[in-house]
């Protein structure tokens, strides 16, 4: 497997785990909402590293966009679900905030990671 593709499989199974952390009978979303996150991370990453760009140790998702974005101006359409999933890599996982987001919260993070997990991959014209 080449570099991009794993890093799309690791997107995939960010993406699973977070619907089935979300689907549990326990009350996971705070473990399910960082997930998200990680699979759109991964997901831009698989782009970068199929560009053959060096890839920024960054959770940021902001800047992996902007990168993703120079080479490819397409990238735009995912802005709006980026800036919403990008606070998640931290927000939830620690004390100090919010206990749990709620699940309408989570619900749209799986949504808005599943839209950037398909564009990339649509952009890299893999079938997994």
């Amino acid at each position: 497997m080449k570099l991009h593709e794993e890093w799309i499989f690791k997107a995939y199974n960010d993406l699973q785990s977070a619907k089935i952390l979300f689907n549990s009978d326990e009350n996971l979303n705070d473990t399910a909402i960082y997930h998200t996150q990680q699979c759109a991370e991964k997901s831009l990453k698989a782009y970068l590293s199929f560009c053959n760009l060096e890839i920024p140790k960054t959770h940021d998702l902001k800047t992996l966009l902007k990168k993703c974005n120079e080479q490819n101006d397409s990238f735009l359409v995912i802005l709006e679900f980026a800036n919403y999933l990008n606070p998640f890599s931290a927000f939830f996982r620690y004390p100090g905030f919010d206990a749990l987001p709620s699940d309408y919260i989570v619900s749209n993070a799986i949504f808005y990671a599943e839209r950037i997990y398909k564009f990339v991959k649509n952009e890299l014209n893999i079938t997994l």
